[in-house]
């Protein structure tokens, strides 16, 4: 049976890595069933460019696990900040707490990161913290707790993601299970296919 997780992959055409590992194997849904959920999917072919920015923008707010509401908020944060919008946007969204959490290798996707956090089992600057929208900063130091349970699937979860690339802005000590943020992410940081100028776009209207 399909998951939902999975069905948004479909929807959006491209992986969004919701499912961890499994988006890696041959059981992923767009390698399977690489067209969009629901019934006559051929049918939906045109393609206005209102439809093109909701996609790109539907597409982003679900890789990055945030509601419309959030999305909207960092949208605005990002339009008052000094540079390019489109940029801002996807930085605020990279610093995310539990994103850095899963760039860093401790959980097998945002999901499950997220999940750690809201758990109280990641620390920052040795302070707990469970919110998994807080924005990190450079200098910050992300560790994971003590519990013995959390620690041997976070340790499972960095074998899994051994050979994974290490984003350029995070510094990672696996065997201690902390990671620190060295400075703020850049657009060439973000590996993931988005258009995020059709989004500024479709927010500006």
């Amino acid at each position: 049976m399909t998951s939902t997780a999975c069905k948004l992959c479909r929807r959006e055409g491209v992986k969004l890595f919701l499912k961890g590992n499994r988006c890696e194997t041959s059981k992923c849904a767009i390698q399977k069933r690489n067209f969009p959920p629901g019934a006559h999917p051929w049918a939906r072919t045109r393609h206005s460019e209102y439809r093109v920015q909701l996609r790109e923008k539907q597409k982003l707010k679900r890789y990055y696990g945030v509601q419309e509401r959030q999305f909207n908020t960092y949208y605005q944060n990002a339009v008052r900040m000094k540079g390019n919008t489109g940029e801002n946007l996807l930085t605020l969204l990279e610093r995310r707490l539990d994103n850095v959490v899963f760039a860093l290798g401790f959980a097998v996707s945002r999901r499950g990161a997220r999940q750690l956090v809201q758990h109280g089992n990641v620390t920052v600057n040795g302070v707990r913290c469970d919110v998994p929208s807080r924005q990190v900063r450079p200098g910050d130091a992300v560790a994971i707790g003590q519990r013995e349970k959390v620690r041997k699937l976070v340790k499972e979860s960095l074998e899994q993601r051994a050979s994974y690339p290490m984003p350029a802005w995070l510094e990672r000590d696996p065997n201690a299970m902390t990671g620190r943020v060295s400075t703020l992410p850049a657009r060439a940081d973000v590996t993931f296919d988005v258009r995020e100028q059709l989004v500024v776009e479709l927010m500006s209207k």
